[in-house]
Protein backbone atom coordinates (compact mmCIF):
# COMPACT_ATOMS: atom_id res chain seq x y z
CA UNK A 1 0.00 0.00 0.00
CA UNK A 2 1.27 3.43 -1.03
CA UNK A 3 0.01 6.84 0.53
CA UNK A 4 0.36 10.34 -1.04
CA UNK A 5 -0.69 13.56 0.16
CA UNK A 6 -2.04 16.05 -2.95
CA UNK A 7 -1.60 19.58 -2.21
CA UNK A 8 -1.88 22.93 -4.48
CA UNK A 9 -2.53 25.88 -4.67
CA UNK A 10 -0.38 27.54 -1.35
CA UNK A 11 -0.14 30.94 -2.73
CA UNK A 12 2.00 32.37 0.27
CA UNK A 13 0.63 35.46 0.70
CA UNK A 14 -2.33 34.85 0.79
CA UNK A 15 -1.98 31.64 2.72
CA UNK A 16 -4.51 30.11 5.16
CA UNK A 17 -2.00 29.59 8.45
CA UNK A 18 -4.55 27.22 10.50
CA UNK A 19 -4.81 25.26 7.33
CA UNK A 20 -1.00 24.95 6.87
CA UNK A 21 -0.33 23.77 10.56
CA UNK A 22 -3.08 21.39 10.37
CA UNK A 23 -1.59 19.95 6.83
CA UNK A 24 1.72 19.86 8.43
CA UNK A 25 0.17 18.01 11.58
CA UNK A 26 -1.18 15.89 9.32
CA UNK A 27 2.36 14.96 7.50
CA UNK A 28 3.92 14.31 10.77
CA UNK A 29 1.84 11.85 12.31
CA UNK A 30 0.41 9.97 8.91
CA UNK A 31 3.76 9.82 7.61
CA UNK A 32 2.76 9.59 4.07
CA UNK A 33 5.30 7.83 1.29
CA UNK A 34 5.60 11.20 -0.67
CA UNK A 35 4.01 14.74 -1.12
CA UNK A 36 2.78 16.64 -3.79
CA UNK A 37 2.54 19.70 -4.22
CA UNK A 38 0.87 20.79 -7.58
CA UNK A 39 1.79 24.29 -7.99
CA UNK A 40 1.28 28.11 -6.87
CA UNK A 41 3.72 28.07 -4.47
CA UNK A 42 3.05 32.02 -4.17
CA UNK A 43 0.71 34.78 -5.04
CA UNK A 44 2.75 37.06 -6.85
CA UNK A 45 6.30 35.40 -6.93
CA UNK A 46 7.70 37.76 -4.48
CA UNK A 47 10.43 37.06 -2.89
CA UNK A 48 9.01 37.28 0.64
CA UNK A 49 6.60 34.57 -0.68
CA UNK A 50 8.93 32.12 -1.98
CA UNK A 51 11.08 32.38 1.38
CA UNK A 52 7.83 31.56 3.27
CA UNK A 53 7.41 28.76 1.03
CA UNK A 54 10.63 27.40 0.96
CA UNK A 55 10.75 27.40 5.08
CA UNK A 56 7.08 25.67 5.21
CA UNK A 57 8.15 23.09 2.61
CA UNK A 58 11.49 21.98 4.26
CA UNK A 59 9.77 21.08 7.35
CA UNK A 60 7.84 18.42 5.69
CA UNK A 61 10.15 15.16 6.07
CA UNK A 62 8.83 13.31 3.81
CA UNK A 63 9.90 12.90 -0.07
CA UNK A 64 8.07 15.75 -1.91
CA UNK A 65 7.75 17.36 -5.50
CA UNK A 66 7.05 20.82 -6.87
CA UNK A 67 4.99 21.57 -9.97
CA UNK A 68 5.77 25.47 -10.89
CA UNK A 69 2.46 27.24 -11.18
CA UNK A 70 1.41 30.45 -13.42
CA UNK A 71 1.37 32.42 -9.96
CA UNK A 72 4.99 32.11 -9.39
CA UNK A 73 6.66 33.23 -12.30
CA UNK A 74 7.77 36.75 -11.63
CA UNK A 75 4.54 38.85 -12.26
CA UNK A 76 6.37 42.63 -11.93
CA UNK A 77 9.79 42.01 -13.54
CA UNK A 78 9.56 40.88 -17.57
CA UNK A 79 13.42 40.72 -17.54
CA UNK A 80 13.30 38.14 -14.28
CA UNK A 81 10.04 36.14 -16.13
CA UNK A 82 11.77 35.45 -19.65
CA UNK A 83 15.69 34.99 -18.45
CA UNK A 84 15.47 33.66 -14.88
CA UNK A 85 11.54 32.98 -13.41
CA UNK A 86 12.85 30.13 -10.80
CA UNK A 87 15.71 32.18 -9.15
CA UNK A 88 13.53 33.31 -6.10
CA UNK A 89 12.67 29.34 -5.75
CA UNK A 90 16.67 27.86 -6.11
CA UNK A 91 16.41 26.91 -1.98
CA UNK A 92 13.63 23.90 -3.21
CA UNK A 93 15.21 23.75 -7.07
CA UNK A 94 16.07 19.75 -6.22
CA UNK A 95 12.28 19.18 -5.27
CA UNK A 96 11.14 21.31 -8.80
CA UNK A 97 9.28 18.86 -11.27
CA UNK A 98 11.56 15.98 -9.56
CA UNK A 99 10.05 11.95 -10.29
CA UNK A 100 9.58 9.83 -7.63
CA UNK A 101 9.69 6.45 -7.61
CA UNK A 102 8.46 4.35 -5.12
CA UNK A 103 7.55 0.12 -5.15
CA UNK A 104 5.68 -0.09 -8.53
CA UNK A 105 4.65 3.09 -8.72
CA UNK A 106 5.96 6.52 -10.25
CA UNK A 107 5.38 10.20 -10.16
CA UNK A 108 6.11 11.64 -13.16
CA UNK A 109 5.33 15.64 -13.31
CA UNK A 110 4.41 17.83 -17.03
CA UNK A 111 5.26 21.39 -17.33
CA UNK A 112 2.30 23.28 -17.85
CA UNK A 113 3.24 27.37 -16.97
CA UNK A 114 4.49 29.35 -19.83
CA UNK A 115 6.65 32.87 -19.61
CA UNK A 116 4.41 34.22 -22.32
CA UNK A 117 1.74 33.05 -24.62
CA UNK A 118 -0.04 33.90 -27.83
CA UNK A 119 -2.99 35.27 -26.45
CA UNK A 120 -3.71 38.47 -23.24
CA UNK A 121 -4.16 35.57 -20.36
CA UNK A 122 -1.03 33.72 -19.54
CA UNK A 123 -2.36 32.42 -16.54
CA UNK A 124 -3.50 29.73 -18.29
CA UNK A 125 -1.51 26.69 -19.37
CA UNK A 126 0.75 25.42 -22.21
CA UNK A 127 1.80 21.93 -22.94
CA UNK A 128 4.83 22.22 -25.20
CA UNK A 129 5.86 19.60 -27.34
CA UNK A 130 9.55 19.68 -25.35
CA UNK A 131 7.52 19.39 -22.17
CA UNK A 132 5.36 16.26 -23.36
CA UNK A 133 8.23 14.58 -25.16
CA UNK A 134 10.04 14.92 -21.73
CA UNK A 135 7.20 13.11 -19.69
CA UNK A 136 6.59 10.60 -22.43
CA UNK A 137 10.31 9.64 -22.14
CA UNK A 138 10.32 9.40 -18.31
CA UNK A 139 7.32 7.18 -18.79
CA UNK A 140 8.50 4.94 -21.51
CA UNK A 141 11.83 4.60 -19.01
CA UNK A 142 9.80 3.03 -16.32
CA UNK A 143 9.90 -0.47 -15.71
CA UNK A 144 7.07 -2.59 -17.54
CA UNK A 145 3.95 -2.31 -15.15
CA UNK A 146 5.09 0.88 -13.64
CA UNK A 147 1.70 2.27 -11.95
CA UNK A 148 2.12 6.12 -13.12
CA UNK A 149 1.06 9.54 -11.63
CA UNK A 150 1.39 12.86 -13.69
CA UNK A 151 1.94 15.62 -11.71
CA UNK A 152 0.95 18.97 -13.30
CA UNK A 153 -0.13 22.73 -12.44
CA UNK A 154 -2.88 23.34 -14.83
CA UNK A 155 -6.14 20.71 -15.36
CA UNK A 156 -5.18 19.02 -19.08
CA UNK A 157 -8.62 20.28 -20.74
CA UNK A 158 -9.74 22.54 -23.28
CA UNK A 159 -12.79 24.52 -23.21
CA UNK A 160 -14.77 26.13 -26.27
CA UNK A 161 -12.23 27.62 -28.97
CA UNK A 162 -8.48 27.53 -29.01
CA UNK A 163 -9.04 30.56 -27.96
CA UNK A 164 -10.45 29.73 -24.40
CA UNK A 165 -8.59 26.94 -23.87
CA UNK A 166 -7.83 26.15 -20.30
CA UNK A 167 -4.52 24.63 -21.52
CA UNK A 168 -3.49 24.81 -24.84
CA UNK A 169 -2.05 21.27 -26.02
CA UNK A 170 -3.87 19.65 -23.05
CA UNK A 171 -6.11 17.52 -25.38
CA UNK A 172 -2.80 16.16 -26.93
CA UNK A 173 -1.16 15.57 -24.12
CA UNK A 174 -4.05 13.62 -21.99
CA UNK A 175 -4.24 11.29 -25.39
CA UNK A 176 -0.65 10.62 -25.32
CA UNK A 177 -0.81 9.83 -20.71
CA UNK A 178 -3.98 7.66 -22.14
CA UNK A 179 -2.38 5.76 -24.49
CA UNK A 180 0.43 4.83 -21.91
CA UNK A 181 -1.94 3.73 -19.06
CA UNK A 182 -1.39 6.43 -16.93
CA UNK A 183 -3.49 6.12 -14.04
CA UNK A 184 -4.39 9.85 -13.28
CA UNK A 185 -3.12 13.37 -13.85
CA UNK A 186 -2.84 15.27 -10.68
CA UNK A 187 -3.35 19.16 -10.94
CA UNK A 188 -4.43 22.19 -9.18
CA UNK A 189 -4.97 25.66 -10.57
CA UNK A 190 -9.19 26.09 -9.88
CA UNK A 191 -8.82 26.14 -6.19
CA UNK A 192 -12.08 22.74 -5.76
CA UNK A 193 -11.29 19.40 -5.80
CA UNK A 194 -12.56 17.25 -8.31
CA UNK A 195 -12.15 13.66 -9.90
CA UNK A 196 -13.31 12.94 -13.13
CA UNK A 197 -12.82 10.65 -16.23
CA UNK A 198 -11.75 12.13 -19.83
CA UNK A 199 -12.33 10.55 -23.16
CA UNK A 200 -9.64 11.06 -25.20
CA UNK A 201 -8.91 9.32 -28.94
CA UNK A 202 -6.41 6.92 -27.17
CA UNK A 203 -9.40 5.68 -24.12
CA UNK A 204 -10.79 7.28 -20.85
CA UNK A 205 -7.76 8.75 -18.59
CA UNK A 206 -8.64 10.29 -15.39
CA UNK A 207 -8.31 13.44 -13.70
CA UNK A 208 -7.89 14.40 -10.15
CA UNK A 209 -7.75 18.05 -8.62
CA UNK A 210 -6.70 19.32 -5.16
CA UNK A 211 -8.04 22.31 -3.62
CA UNK A 212 -6.22 25.15 -1.82
CA UNK A 213 -4.67 25.30 1.00
CA UNK A 214 -5.23 29.48 1.11
CA UNK A 215 -7.38 31.79 1.84
CA UNK A 216 -8.35 31.74 -2.55
CA UNK A 217 -11.33 29.87 -1.54
CA UNK A 218 -13.84 29.08 -4.48
CA UNK A 219 -16.57 26.74 -3.45
CA UNK A 220 -15.49 24.30 -0.79
CA UNK A 221 -12.98 25.33 2.28
CA UNK A 222 -9.42 24.73 2.27
CA UNK A 223 -8.40 20.43 1.15
CA UNK A 224 -6.32 18.17 0.66
CA UNK A 225 -6.21 14.72 -1.31
CA UNK A 226 -5.19 11.82 0.57
CA UNK A 227 -4.38 9.65 -2.25
CA UNK A 228 -4.19 5.40 -1.58
CA UNK A 229 -3.02 2.88 -3.84
CA UNK A 230 -3.63 -0.79 -2.93
CA UNK A 231 -3.23 -3.39 -5.45
CA UNK A 232 -3.11 -1.17 -8.31
CA UNK A 233 -6.31 0.71 -7.46
CA UNK A 234 -6.10 4.14 -6.48
CA UNK A 235 -8.46 6.01 -4.13
CA UNK A 236 -8.99 9.48 -3.29
CA UNK A 237 -10.15 11.04 -0.07
CA UNK A 238 -10.68 14.84 0.16
CA UNK A 239 -9.78 16.22 3.47
CA UNK A 240 -10.93 19.07 5.20
CA UNK A 241 -11.06 20.94 8.58
CA UNK A 242 -14.69 21.12 8.18
CA UNK A 243 -15.04 17.36 8.08
CA UNK A 244 -17.01 17.75 4.32
CA UNK A 245 -17.29 14.88 2.62
CA UNK A 246 -15.24 14.04 -0.18
CA UNK A 247 -18.15 14.44 -2.59
CA UNK A 248 -19.63 17.31 -1.48
CA UNK A 249 -15.81 18.74 -1.92
CA UNK A 250 -15.32 17.79 -5.45
CA UNK A 251 -17.00 19.78 -8.37
CA UNK A 252 -18.43 17.96 -11.46
CA UNK A 253 -16.56 19.99 -14.34
CA UNK A 254 -13.76 22.31 -14.56
CA UNK A 255 -14.04 25.85 -14.74
CA UNK A 256 -12.39 27.44 -17.66
CA UNK A 257 -11.61 31.06 -16.28
CA UNK A 258 -10.76 29.19 -13.02
CA UNK A 259 -12.31 31.81 -11.12
CA UNK A 260 -14.61 32.08 -8.07
CA UNK A 261 -18.42 30.88 -9.33
CA UNK A 262 -20.32 34.45 -9.29
CA UNK A 263 -21.92 33.26 -12.80
CA UNK A 264 -25.14 30.89 -13.67
CA UNK A 265 -23.48 27.51 -14.53
CA UNK A 266 -20.21 27.91 -13.09
CA UNK A 267 -19.07 24.42 -11.46
CA UNK A 268 -19.85 24.60 -7.86
CA UNK A 269 -19.23 22.14 -5.28
CA UNK A 270 -22.63 20.17 -3.49
CA UNK A 271 -21.35 22.11 -0.33
CA UNK A 272 -21.30 25.61 -2.03
CA UNK A 273 -19.50 26.94 0.84
CA UNK A 274 -18.90 29.97 -2.06
CA UNK A 275 -17.70 33.42 -0.07
CA UNK A 276 -19.18 35.92 -0.57
CA UNK A 277 -16.41 38.78 -1.05
CA UNK A 278 -13.38 37.35 -2.87
CA UNK A 279 -10.75 38.05 -0.59
CA UNK A 280 -7.81 40.52 -1.22
CA UNK A 281 -4.81 40.43 -3.25
CA UNK A 282 -2.13 42.27 -1.53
Amino acid sequence: MTRLFHISDLHFGLEDPAALDWFTDCVRAERPDAVLITGDLTMRARAREFAAACDWIETLDVPVTVEVGNHDLPYFNPVARFFYPYRRIRRIERLVEREIDLPGLAIVPLKTTARAQWRLDWSKGRVTAKALTRTLAAIDALAPGTMVLVTAHHPLVEAGTKGRALTRGGERALAALAERKVTAVLTGHVHDAFDLVKPTASGPIRMIGAGTLSQRIRSTPPSFNDLLVRDQALSVRVRNLADVPTRDMQISDIPADALPPRDPGDPVAPVRAVPPVDPPVH
